[in-house]
Formats: structure tokens, C-alpha cells, sequence
């Protein structure tokens, strides 16, 4: 029995094969209570986005597709019913700021910034922010402006995207264009 007294193989048994018969495959799941009560999330991304190496936005779904998948799972759950209590359930995409899950997710994002919280300090830094390099030899390889840092995969306590806007145009600075 997993956390919260849920079957976790069981609950990924229902999911997944409705999450892949929508064209879609699973990023995470998460069974947490909130202020409104229980809420099991389901992380997805279009089919293949993984082995594809897919961005966030290439990766992306889209309402249509988590109602879908929402619709025809939330009974599927009911009548298996391995979720010891009521819950809300709510389908969504990882969004730009997505977790990294394990050393794939590492190498799928190189080149992104991202956000690193460590379990054991690095140059005394219990949080590294910069972009991320890969994996070699079971560390995450990021790059902070000057400073290089090899974060051992097991020291990594949760890393996630960074969402970086463009640079913003202002009048009188390149790339404004004033409304005719």
C-alpha cells in the first residue's frame, strides 16, 4: 500500500491506458489534500513527448484533451475504487515551470533553466538556479553564469523548470513599435 493507503500499481493500472487511449501518457500523479479537501492531480503530455524530446510547449495539451480523459476516467476510478476517501479529481498539463522527474527529464531539458533544490548543500547553496547541461556519471550538470555545478542525481530533493519571459519592449528601446 503506497502513500494516503492508495495502491499506487493499481491507480497507475486505470490511468494509464485512458491517458494513452486519448493520445496522451502520464508525467506525474499526485494525491495531496488542499484547502478544499483532497485532490488527485494527473500530470500529462502528449503521446511520445518523452522519447521525442519534446519542449514543454511542443509537449503541451490542451482543455479539450484533459476533459476527455477526465470524463472517462473519473468513473473508471469509481468503480475500482482504491481512493480510501473522497477526492477532486483534476487532469492538467505539467506546464512550462514542470517538474523534473529523474535523470531522463535532465537530459530532455538541456538548455533550460531550471531550479534545483539539494538535500546536501552545494558550495553552500541549498538551491541552484541555472541551465541545465544533462547527465553524466548520475549527476545533473548546471551551468550559473561563471560557475559550473555537477549535483549528484540523489542529492536532488526537486528541480523544475524556469519560465523565462522575453525581453520586454519599452518605447524608445529596440523593438518597440508604436500602435499607427
Amino acid at each position: 500500500m503506497g502513500a494516503y493507503g492508495i495502491d499506487r500499481k493499481k491507480l497507475d493500472e486505470v490511468i494509464g491506458p485512458i491517458v494513452r487511449a486519448h493520445g496522451a501518457e502520464v508525467v506525474d500523479v499526485e494525491v495531496k489534500t488542499e484547502r478544499n479537501g483532497w485532490v488527485l492531480r494527473i500530470f500529462v503530455e502528449k503521446l511520445g513527448a518523452a522519447e521525442q524530446n519534446l519542449s514543454t510547449q511542443q509537449a503541451a495539451i490542451d482543455l479539450d484533451l484533459c476533459s476527455g480523459i477526465a470524463r472517462e476516467l473519473s468513473p473508471a476510478l469509481d468503480v475500482v475504487d482504491i481512493i480510501p476517501h473522497q477526492y477532486n479529481l483534476e487532469i492538467s498539463s505539467p506546464g512550462v515551470e514542470r517538474a523534473l522527474l529523474g535523470a531522463k527529464d535532465y537530459v530532455r531539458f538541456a538548455g533550460k533553466k531550471a531550479k534545483i533544490r539539494v538535500t546536501n548543500p552545494v558550495r553552500g547553496q541549498k538551491v541552484v538556479v541555472g541551465v541545465l547541461g544533462g547527465v553524466r556519471d548520475g549527476k545533473a550538470l548546471v551551468q550559473d553564469g561563471g560557475a559550473s555545478y555537477e549535483i549528484p542525481l540523489t542529492d536532488i530533493e526537486s528541480g523544475r523548470l524556469v519560465f523565462e519571459f522575453g525581453p520586454s519592449s519599452r518605447p524608445g528601446k529596440p523593438g518597440f513599435k508604436k500602435k499607427k
